[in-house]
């Protein structure tokens, strides 16, 4: 993501551990909180962050908290970017992942609604991955100001 005019950014880096997620989320809200986003985007961003970084944990490292899961979050206008990466295992068969129920790990009760919920709650969703060397998702949402709903 690029710096410029008119743009804020930031980068986290966190161990990938599942206590890790909750601050993810909330750092995250934080810096989105600027655009004075209603309290249904606040939640929809908040909950598409938990997805991304547990899928990342549970999936991309196995529970392994030797990995790092990184998240770059771009403001530009009224367009928030999210980009959440791990260098973890990565997923074989992208397009079953995505499929609503789909889960790898069964075992853990897992829903398999995570990639779901994420292209559901944004305006746009990526994901992109390889095996043995990570996955990155990238989410656009265009925040509607609450300033703007009462002017």
């Amino acid at each position: 993501m690029n710096e410029g005019t008119g743009t804020n950014f930031m980068n986290l880096q966190f161990a990938a551990k599942s206590e890790n997620e909750s601050f993810a989320r909330v750092t995250v809200a934080a810096f989105i909180s600027q655009l004075d986003p209603t309290m249904d985007e606040l939640s929809d961003l908040k909950t598409v962050i938990s997805e991304a970084v547990t899928n990342s944990i549970i999936h991309g490292y196995n529970n392994n908290s030797e990995g790092v899961v990184s998240i770059q979050a771009e403001i530009r206008e009224d367009m928030i970017t999210i980009i959440v990466e791990d260098r973890g295992e990565g997923i074989e068969d992208l397009e079953l992942a995505k499929q609503p129920l789909f889960t790898s790990k069964p075992e853990l009760e897992r829903s398999g609604m995570g990639f779901t919920i994420m292209e559901n709650f944004m305006d746009e969703f990526e994901v992109s991955s390889e095996p043995g060397r990570g996955t990155s998702i990238k989410m656009k949402k265009r925040i509607e100001s609450k300033k703007a709903l009462y002017n």
